[in-house]
């Protein structure tokens, strides 16, 4: 199951800190519910997370391999991220591209992308994952919006 996202929000920070706290994987990590343990690598290049959720009556883990590519300083970076839960057989994968842009007295903040699970999870159906989804992304604007309001 492959499926692409696009969102945005205007927050008050000015470009510059909105850009130095996207930056900090740890802090935007800890904005997404379903994101566990979250180790810096090489800085600004290679991370790793967990991904702990539960789908219907599967429990998910998988460690993520996250890496970062295409960074033009204070405008976007591309994020890859891929790992594989093999308690039950399943993979996730994710390409996103975050990009800010001034926006009056603050940001505007936009992600999109596309995500891909595969194996039992995916037996699920779209519905599920893309709820799941949804709120992922819920999560990291809600918290955005609140860690950087200006």
């Amino acid at each position: 199951m492959r499926e692409s996202f696009e969102r945005a929000q205007v927050v008050g920070a000015s470009p510059e800190t909105a850009w130095e706290t996207l930056l900090d994987f740890r802090q935007v990590a800890s904005w997404i519910s379903i994101v566990g343990d979250a180790e810096e690598l090489v800085p600004l290049q290679r991370y790793r997370a967990v991904l702990e959720d539960r789908l219907g009556p599967f429990k998910l883990r998988a460690d993520l391999d996250v890496r970062l590519s295409d960074l033009r300083e204070g405008e976007s970076v591309m994020a890859t991220a891929a790992g594989e839960d093999r308690q039950v057989a399943s993979r996730i994968s994710i390409q996103a591209t975050l990009a800010i842009t001034p926006s009056g007295t603050g940001t505007e903040i936009s992600v999109r992308g596309a995500y891909e699970v595969l194996g039992r999870v995916a037996s699920l159906g779209a519905g599920s994952i893309r709820k799941k989804a949804e709120r992922v992304l819920d999560d990291f604007f809600g918290r955005a919006a609140e860690a950087l309001a200006g």
